[in-house]
């Protein structure tokens, strides 16, 4: 990817806004929506001239989002929505530190930890609250969890969280997820660390109230 964009414009559905911001993590994304659903994006394609008419003319806003700073044994990664993990077909232990303090154990199919951004992706069908993007914060989640009183937990944006896998979790394949795409297999014993990335996301949008239009027009409000 060339060093010193201006601009980045994804065509298609959230995922490839998430992998644009990924690729090009320094340049702002105007994303067009060739997709199902499109959360992420500034408006269809049907709107294309009107889009490209009003960038050049410089009738635009920057949304800044905060994103995810996630470390684990093979490397470290940046999340615009969400790090989850899970298993394959057994519940997963994961012992949930913040801050250097454990606050509980969560015995589920998994744990997502996501932005503001993230909560309408896999948080929004997990049942947590959908957070405006402008809100700093971060969700931690557990994913089907045997445990009927568990909730989702709202922390500060600068909290220091680690998901330690208890070695109570019985298959010995669990599963690292950032932003839908699967980064390889971790183990009984590992630690992931998430925090929030020193440089944000930034995307492009035309409307200030282009939030709750999307969620009208995808949720059906």
């Amino acid at each position: 990817i060339p060093a010193g964009l201006d601009l980045v414009v994804a065509m298609g559905g959230d995922g490839t806004v998430l992998r644009s911001l990924d690729l090009c993590p320094e340049s702002p994304v105007l994303a067009i929506n060739y997709g199902t659903v499109g959360f992420l994006t500034a408006g269809d394609r049907t709107e294309l001239d009107q889009i490209l008419s009003r960038l050049v003319a410089g009738d635009y806003l920057v949304s800044e989002r905060l994103v995810l700073q996630c470390r684990y044994p093979a490397g470290q990664l940046r999340a615009v929505n969400e790090v989850m993990v899970r298993t394959s077909n057994r519940l997963v232990f994961v012992d949930v530190y913040v801050d250097g303090t454990k606050i509980r154990t969560i015995c589920a199919d998994g744990v997502v930890v996501g932005t503001p951004t993230g909560s309408t992706g896999f948080l929004l069908s997990a049942g947590a609250p959908i957070v405006m993007p402008e809100v700093r914060c971060l969700v931690l989640d557990g994913i089907n969890e045997y445990n009927f009183s568990s909730r989702a937990i709202i922390l500060p944006p600068d909290s220091r969280i680690r998901l330690h896998i208890s070695p109570k979790t019985k298959d010995c394949k669990v599963y690292l997820t950032v932003d839908g795409r699967s980064q390889g297999e971790l183990r009984p014993g590992d630690d992931i660390l998430i925090r929030q990335a020193d440089t944000p996301a930034r995307l492009i949008y035309f409307d200030r109230s282009y939030f709750f239009h999307n969620l009208s027009s995808r949720l059906n409000w």
